[in-house]
């Protein structure tokens, strides 16, 4: 079983209210089981929403205590992000899934780049928080741009 970023095969919950859809990925699931996932909707967080960023570091930092998700309006989103990867969590443990494929710099989603938490449009190295906890919980995580390369 896969779990799938639900943006990114056409469901509008990004943040803006759209979707980001792969047509490539929608190709490469027709032959697999997969679920969809939006774990800043199963986290509480309404469709639109402010953009958010991790303040300061990454995911993992996030789910250690250590910063927080902030929106570009200064509120702190922290609790709603974390539900989030947590009923994430479950549902890949309730379907045994063992591998995601993930929206890349996604404040929940990333695995390899995030935005800096500056709200510039800047990116660094760094993953998401649900990526962060996904891949703690042995569930390897890819991106729309990786997952050719990995299965």
């Amino acid at each position: 079983m896969i779990l799938v970023s639900a943006c990114l095969l056409g469901l509008d919950c990004r943040y803006d209210g759209r979707n980001a859809t792969h047509d490539e990925i929608l190709d490469f699931l027709k032959d697999k089981d997969f679920i969809l996932v939006c774990p800043e909707q199963l986290g509480g967080l309404q469709t639109p929403r402010n953009p958010c960023e991790i303040a300061g570091r990454d995911g993992k930092a996030v789910l250690e205590g250590e910063t927080k998700v902030i929106d570009n309006q200064g509120r702190d989103v922290t609790k709603q992000f974390i539900k989030g990867a947590e009923e994430t969590l479950k549902i890949a443990k309730l379907y045994n899934a063992s591998m995601a494929i993930l929206k890349e710099r996604s404040p929940s989603c990333g695995s390899t780049m995030i935005y800096d938490g500056k709200f510039h449009g800047k990116l660094k190295a760094g993953r998401g928080v649900t990526s962060a906890l996904l891949q703690q919980n042995n569930v390897k995580v890819f991106t729309e741009e990786n997952y050719k390369k990995n299965f």
